[in-house]
């Protein structure tokens, strides 16, 4: 993979942080570090993205006639299924 280089200015308080997180062990270098931060925020968006697009196909569904109680057993039902809640 192509890397670019990038030039960037923290305050002195952002370059003790990043300093403090390498010294902990966690990182070998403030490029180490950067790049995780990238990661986390690209999760995160894909994320958002993932609830966005589920909210938007809810509002596209229109309006349930099952109860609330319905609803939560069907999602509690569909949760097991896919191994994400233990079944008892």
């Amino acid at each position: 993979m192509a890397t670019i280089r990038k030039t960037i200015t923290l305050t002195d308080q952002q370059g003790d942080w990043v300093k403090s997180r390498i010294a902990s062990g966690g990182f070998t270098n403030d490029s180490e570090y950067f790049r995780d931060l990238i990661r986390q925020d690209q999760a995160r968006n894909a994320g958002i993205e993932q609830l966005r697009a589920a909210l938007e196909e809810g509002e596209r569904s229109g309006i349930s006639n099952r109860s609330p109680q319905e609803i939560r057993q069907a999602a509690r039902e569909r949760l097991k299924a896919d191994g994400k809640l233990p079944t008892q």
